[in-house]
């Protein structure tokens, strides 16, 4: 069975957009559902609402896959399914190591959800001595001493990082001396990796910040309406905050929380 190490994903030379492949594993994920409902065929507005997009974004990104359905039927599940999974790279082994068995890192290492998707994990890795030789998930916990050699030896090209923020950026530089060039980083910080290591972050209280900042504006607009309008000059100050506070598309702040 092949491995991450020896293959990169087609789509970047293929030209398929950034914003597209972010969107493939929505489609995946919808078309899962229908396929182990045993739904044949699925029409492209179906299959949009349950990915939460526009059917004219989906057909436009389906374009890129070669995949067009067929006018009055629509588009093949199964075929589908296999499509994404192989554009994804999800029709191979990937072997992913975990770096920092916390709380966070167990819970990622017993999510049964990775061997399903193509990822087998390969190895637990943590810096407390204490947690060497302690079965999590089944798979006992390795030191940080022997990183190197667990990457060299499972031939990882992805890595996740889930230690605290400040441990974070040395086991970063040590995934990708050792050869890694894939992370998934959950812990609380920016990395800095070389051209080449792909980053992508996961931050759980920036998530959350953002819906605090949609409820407080929701509550907002609630005690607004129970009041009647705001004053003149309250309301042009919060307009005005409101144009300095969204980005180029005027729903998404420009700036979060760091």
């Amino acid at each position: 069975m092949a491995t991450g190490r020896t293959h990169r994903p087609a789509t970047r030379s293929r030209g398929i957009p950034e914003a597209t492949v972010a969107r493939l594993p929505l489609y995946l994920r919808a078309l899962t559902a229908l396929s182990e409902r045993s739904v044949p065929t699925v029409s492209s507005e179906e299959l949009a609402a349950a990915a939460g997009v526009n059917s004219a974004k989906l057909r436009k990104d389906f374009s890129y896959l070669g995949s067009y359905g067929t006018r009055g039927v629509g588009y093949d599940v199964e075929y589908l399914v296999y499509q994404i999974s192989r554009e994804l790279g999800l029709t191979q082994d990937w072997p992913v190591v975990i770096v920092g068995i916390g709380n966070l890192g167990a819970a990622l290492a017993n999510y049964g959800g990775f061997a399903s998707r193509g990822f087998r994990v390969a190895a637990l890795i943590d810096a407390d001595p204490a947690m060497a030789g302690k079965p999590v998930a089944g798979i006992p916990v390795q030191h940080t001493d022997d990183l190197e050699k667990i990457i060299e030896d499972n031939g990882v090209s992805i890595g996740v990082i889930a230690t605290p923020a400040g441990a974070a950026q040395q086991v970063c530089d040590r995934l990708v001396a050792a050869g890694v060039t894939s992370i998934l980083n959950f812990a609380p910080t920016v990395l800095s990796v070389p051209d080449g290591v792909d980053v992508r972050k996961v931050d759980l209280s920036i998530e959350l910040q953002i819906l605090a900042f949609h409820e407080q504006r929701k509550a907002g607009e609630e005690t607004a309406a129970g009041d009647g309008a705001l004053p003149a000059a309250a309301s042009r100050n919060v307009a005005a905050d409101d144009s300095a506070d969204q980005g180029p598309d005027g729903d998404v702040p420009a700036v979060m929380p760091a």
